[in-house]
């Protein structure tokens, strides 16, 4: 049977992109994102809640999308890859999500956030108890921005 979600090159299993998604989340929010004993492997193929992240290029790309984040979007992680961050809101809706990643880049993090997201078929769904965290490393250097929900009520 053909893996319908095989493993993609580069950052869903990389353990550096891992700590630094988990590290800057634990740093940030004083919690952890995944228990201990949980990995890269896990929170790409396994984690039942959407995990987001894109770059710090002036139109930021998607540099990471967990398997929930693939399914509830419908891209693939080729397509994610490749899509600017922008994207999973349409045009009415990206002001608020940009003065909310502004939000983010000034405090650090914002918790219980909701918005509203497009999938790549056109469908609407509100995100519901969203958290959006800087992406910082041990350095102080920004490397993105990441968020991650479970919770979503279709439009």
């Amino acid at each position: 049977m053909e893996d319908q979600h095989p493993r993609p090159a580069g950052l869903a299993a990389d353990l550096e992109f891992f700590k630094l998604l988990t590290g800057s989340f634990q740093r940030l929010l004083g919690k952890p994102l995944v228990s201990s004993e949980q990995g890269p492997d896990w929170l790409y193929r396994a984690a039942p809640f959407v995990v987001l992240a894109h770059n710090t290029a002036p139109d930021p790309l998607f540099v990471y999308a967990n398997i929930a984040a693939q399914t509830r979007f419908g891209y693939t992680w080729d397509e994610f890859t490749k899509l600017p961050s922008r994207l999973s809101a349409e045009a009415p809706d990206r002001q608020e999500r940009q003065r909310l990643l502004d939000a983010v880049a000034r405090q650090g993090y914002i918790a219980d956030y909701r918005g509203l997201r497009v999938t790549k078929s056109g469908k609407h769904f509100w995100v519901e108890n969203g958290i959006v965290w800087q992406l910082v490393d041990e350095h102080g250097r920004t490397r993105g921005q990441a968020a991650t929900f479970s919770s979503w009520t279709d439009v």
